[in-house]
Order: C-alpha cells, then structure tokens, then sequence
C-alpha cells in the first residue's frame, strides 16, 4: 500500500480540514462550475482550457489559468492532481498521452466525465502501469450542482480514494458522495443513473404530451409548479420543466430534437449482453433516436428539460 501525504493542512472553524492543489483541465459548463465550487472550498485551483477564452474567464474569478498542459504540469509545488472534465471518447485518451509527457509515478488522473465504464478501466490499466493512479467520478446534479453541490460516483484503489475523499466531499451536496468500488465502477454507476434520466425525463415529456392533447385549455406551466411542490413526481427534472415553461408558455420556438450523448446506448447495451429487461429506458433511448425526423410536443419537453438542468443544446426553429 502506498504511503500518501496530505499536501496542506489548515484551521477553518477550529476543525482540520484539508487543503489541495488541483490541476482542472476543461472550462465548460460543468467544469467551469467545479472550479468556482473548489475554489469556495478554499483548495488550490490551476485551470487549463483548450481555448483561451475560457482560461481568461476562470482567471477573472480569481483563479490561476495556465495556457499548456506543459504549464499546468509544471505549476504544482506538491503531488500533481489532475482532474479531467471533458467530452468522452478520444479528448480523454489524447489529453491522457499529452499528460504522460509531464506526470511522475505517484501523480493522480481524475475522469470526471461521462466516460464509459470499459474505457476507464483500460485507462487505470494503463496508467497503473507508470505507477499514475487513475479515478473515475460520475458527476451529477446539473451545472448547478457542479457550482453548490453535485452528486459524485466514484471509482478507483481505496487508498488512493481515501486521499482524495476531501476534494469528493467538499464539492458534493451532503450525503452525496459515494465510493462505488473499483476502478470503473463510479462511471458505471453514472451509466445506469443516466439510463434512468432518460427514462424519466421520456415518461414526463409523454405526459405533457397527453396534456397537450387534451379537451382542456391546460396552463402547462401552472401543472409544471404545482408538480413541482408536495407532488410524487416532483424533483430536478419537474423544477427544469417549470423553469423551460416560464421561459416558454407552449415552447413554441424549440424543435423536438432530443440528442443523446451515449450513456442510454452504452446501458441498453449493457443489458443485452447481461440479459436484463430495460423496456422503459430502451424505449426512452429509441424516442430520442426518432425525434430527429418528428415535432412531438413531449420531444419538446424532454429537450427543454435537459437545457435547464445540464445546459444542454436545444435545436431551435428558424
């Protein structure tokens, strides 16, 4: 087992808490939020985005932005922490390769994105290899989860998770950070969590749907409110179609495009091969697929609900 040292150490309210140096690679809107939220937390952020803009932006938070991976290698006075917040697939094994040029054995990868669980276990392969620990964060609760709170999956060597579980409970709301298990696991968890967003978020779309059609001149966004107080069905998702319908009484200006990002695809796999019945989520993946040739009001719904809660791109009309 290796032997970890904690980088600072410092008094807030007359209890220990722990102070780090965090490389931050990727400013979009998640990251961006978890760099704020850090920084809140009194640890020590250097931020690096592939476009500049981002770097200047962060900088103007008061905090540190560097412009190279080389730069943000070089920037730490301790153990080197470098957590990912970047679109899955290639970005993350080329910024991986980019990042070896510069990490030491004992250094530590953090994926903080949507990865699939597969990926990430080669990664922590690869890396164990070089004697770099690699760990894998399934990151939930919008961009404003990312900002005050978020809910965190993660994977990864208990030891190495033991170290890091300061960074993992500062930045998460309470009683939502978890240690899943191992390397792969944190992802894999988020796989099914996203699963079950779809889902969810298809059956309240289908709903409203319903609604549309009825006989009843129906005010979408006062059922959106009152769903969203003392209801079973309220929550994030309900708040994110009250808030869609404040902005847009009939969402009159968004097309029914729903994009799917890979997690439904990767979970409805996922089943085949272990042979476990996913009618709802397999049927919520295929909406999505199909609202690229149809308008359908609940297609609408679902779209503008991923816009509130994750900032997600909508296709509006032209």
């Amino acid at each position: 087992m290796k032997n970890y040292i904690w980088v600072k150490v410092f008094k807030d309210e007359n209890k220990e808490r722990i102070k780090m140096e965090v490389g931050l690679i990727g400013l979009g809107k998640m990251g961006y939020n978890l760099a704020l939220n850090l920084r809140d937390h009194k640890h020590e952020i250097i931020a690096y985005n592939r476009s500049s803009d981002k770097t200047e932006s962060i900088e103007k938070e008061g905090i540190r932005g560097v412009y190279s991976i080389k730069e943000l290698c070089h920037s730490f006075k301790d153990k080197r922490i470098i957590w990912m917040m970047i679109p899955s697939g290639d970005a993350v094994d080329n910024t991986i390769d980019e990042l070896l040029e510069f990490l030491s054995p004992g250094d530590v990868v953090i994926d903080g994105g949507n990865s699939f669980y597969k990926d990430s276990i080669r990664r922590y392969h690869k890396l164990k290899t070089l004697g770099i620990d690699f760990v894998d964060v399934g990151t939930s609760g919008g961009t404003d989860g990312a900002r005050n709170g978020a809910c965190t999956m993660v994977g990864g060597e208990p030891e190495v998770i033991d170290y890091l579980s300061p960074l993992f409970k500062d930045i998460s709301v309470e009683n939502g950070y978890s240690y899943i298990g191992a390397p792969g696991s944190g992802h894999y968890v988020k796989m099914v969590h996203n699963a079950i967003e779809y889902g969810m978020m298809q059956a309240i779309g289908e709903g409203f749907e319903l609604l549309n059609a009825s006989p009843f001149d129906i005010d979408f966004h006062n059922v959106a409110k009152v769903w969203s107080n003392g209801s079973i069905i309220e929550g994030l998702l309900m708040r994110s179609v009250l808030g869609a319908f404040e902005k847009s009484d009939r969402l009159e200006n968004i097309q029914g495009i729903v994009d799917s990002s890979g997690e439904g695809q990767w979970a409805v796999e996922e089943a085949l091969r272990l042979k476990v019945s996913m009618p709802v989520i397999s049927n919520a993946l295929f909406a999505r697929y199909k609202s690229v040739d149809t308008g359908k009001f609940s297609e609408k719904v679902v779209a503008s609900i991923r816009k509130e809660f994750g900032g997600h791109a909508i296709h509006e009309k032209r």
